[in-house]
């Protein structure tokens, strides 16, 4: 498989970082590949040495989901698992699971380590982390520390500087939905007369105080507006809604309920069977909306869920990010067929968005250079290196904007309406693509780029476009449904799993030679009298015409309910 571009410079950041630095941190949010480029880093920076790796994760499903995607990043590298079960240091690269290395027993076992990985990395200053990491250190001090997260800013505001001094790389969301691999957020500030009221909510030690939050929210007239705009703002669109405590979480629920809009309730102290119950209901759709206090932040994705409702404030911007995450990943058809998604919408009943700005402000996509070297500054808190885009500093925590800036000022007149601050900067997948792509008829309505095992396709059709994928010994298949941005990220995706870098060849001399004889046998008369047909674009026509019975099955198959979904 092939790495997307974005996913290459992250790991020759991270590489870059290694070098000189004894650690660094990559920062990568869900759709990003953050495992895939895990995986890219370890196997680069161990190489065909001798030296020795370990993959850190805390949970079971992420020690076995690290292990097989390496394995595809890295097919010749032997791998061995430490876990509850199996206590194995014989692969060049062992994935182990912190609970059952952290104790004493197995930390004396463990062979001298070159290199620390470690998976959520925001976990790191935990004290068996730091077991397990001062025990990589005294064994080799030459030891590198690689860690990667999606949230580095701790709850408990447990900065990361004693593990991590820097930052090589940070993925930002605006990058993903710029690119395709996240669908963009249409936000709406909803003011019901409480915004003042909240502000002036006392902050604990890890967010604001909830119990203050719930005697502003916890209010019948309040939850009424609510259930209102999500009405008419959200349609019947699959929910996620994050309350402030259990009983306003019950009874948002109860007031959805009553409007015969099937909803149910997750909580921490719920039983794992019955969390699990009402998670696969809600997978199912029978039912349509979701409230829950604290327990979907993290951890939980149902890729249909295209709206997110705020009913409780964040001093953190990365736990907003992450609720508003909840409702931004891409839906796969084969997993989800006939739903169409194109958005999320956000309904901010809260000051989540006045106090940090809209998601797409703390976004800088042209503040990155090209090359491996990142630009960054100096955190005047902690004196990491971070990225120089970043608002907030990702080891400590500090706020690096004005305090003064006045956030809502740039909203101005927006509440209750969408947010328009969003710059859709287009990454365009066109020019960004390892591959070369095809405007098969002229018309910019059908592309194609092909490799030697596989190929990928978007088609337009009534308003929607489609991503289908093909490959050497199998029949095509529907990729993805919805927006140009996306179809073009998963049809390019399937490429890269199915094509190595000597199959892309997007510069290759070749490209623009004219066609061959034989491939103008199998071409349309009106394709044959274009005398600036190349070799390549013959190529993609062939594979449309080869292909094209099993394209428009599929299309058509997938638009009757596709339309009624969206």
């Amino acid at each position: 498989m092939r790495l997307r571009p974005r996913q290459k410079l992250f790991v020759e950041r991270s590489l870059s970082a290694l070098g000189p630095r004894d650690n660094t941190l990559g920062i990568a949010p869900t759709g990003a590949g953050k495992t895939i480029m895990l995986s890219a880093v370890t196997g680069e920076r161990i190489g065909d040495s001798a030296a020795k790796a370990c993959v850190l994760a805390h949970r079971d499903e992420l020690t076995a989901q690290n292990r097989e995607k390496f394995a595809r990043v890295n097919p010749d590298v032997t791998t061995s698992v430490l876990d509850a079960s199996t206590k194995s240091w014989a692969g060049q690269v062992t994935f182990a699971m912190v609970p059952t290395l952290a104790r004493e027993a197995n930390l004396a076992a463990m062979p001298r380590l070159d290199l620390l990985v470690i998976d959520e990395a925001h976990h790191a200053a935990a004290a068996s982390y730091r077991r397990i990491i001062d025990r990589v250190r005294d064994a080799n001090p030459d030891a590198r520390i690689f860690g990667v997260t999606a949230t580095p800013n701790r709850g408990d505001r447990k900065g990361l500087r004693a593990v991590f001094d820097n930052v090589a790389d940070q993925v930002r969301l605006g990058e993903l939905i710029a690119s395709g691999h996240l669908v963009p957020p249409r936000t709406f500030v909803i003011d019901v007369g409480v915004q003042e009221e909240l502000k002036a909510v006392r902050q604990t030690a890890s967010d604001f105080d909830m119990g203050e939050v719930a005697e502003i929210m916890d209010r019948a007239p309040i939850t009424e507006e609510v259930v209102r705009h999500w009405r008419e703002k959200a349609g019947d669109r699959q929910t996620v809604v994050f309350c402030s405590t259990v009983a306003h979480a019950a009874h948002v629920a109860e007031a959805f309920n009553a409007a015969d809009i099937p909803t149910g309730l997750i909580h921490g102290d719920l039983p794992g069977e019955e969390r699990r119950k009402i998670l696969a209901a809600f997978e199912k759709g029978d039912i349509r909306v979701i409230t829950n206090v604290a327990v979907l932040t993290e951890g939980w994705d149902h890729p249909p869920t295209s709206c997110v409702v705020l009913l409780r404030p964040s001093s953190y911007k990365s736990t907003m990010i992450q609720m508003v995450g909840r409702g931004l990943r891409t839906v796969d058809p084969e997993e989800h067929p006939g739903v169409v998604k194109t958005d999320c919408v956000v309904l901010d009943f809260g000051t989540s968005s006045l106090t940090h700005g809209t998601l797409e402000q703390d976004v800088d996509l042209d503040g990155k250079s090209g090359t491996c070297e990142a630009p960054s500054k100096t955190c005047p808190a902690c004196q990491a290196e971070i990225p120089l885009a970043a608002r907030e500093c990702p080891i400590c925590g500090e706020a690096l904007v004005d305090p003064d800036e006045d956030v809502s000022e740039s909203l101005e007149g927006t509440l209750g309406g969408a947010l328009s601050g969003f710059l859709m900067t287009e990454v365009d997948l066109l020019k960004r693509s390892s591959f070369e792509w095809v405007d098969l008829f002229g018309t910019e309505d059908a592309l194609l780029a092909t490799g030697f095992s596989a190929w990928g396709g978007v088609f337009w059709l009534d308003v929607l476009w489609y991503a289908i994928g093909g490959a050497r010994g199998a029949q095509p298949q529907l990729l993805g449904v919805g927006e140009r941005s996306v179809c073009l990220a998963q049809a390019d995706d399937w490429l890269n799993d199915h094509e190595s870098d000597e199959s892309a060849f997007k510069t290759r001399g070749w490209l623009t030679q004219p066609a061959t004889e034989k491939q103008l046998q199998y071409l349309s008369p009106e394709a044959r009298s274009d005398y600036g047909l190349t070799r390549y674009k013959a190529s993609a026509l062939m594979t449309f015409g080869f292909n094209k019975r099993a394209i428009r099955g599929l299309i058509l198959s997938a638009a009757p309910t596709a339309r009624e979904a969206a």
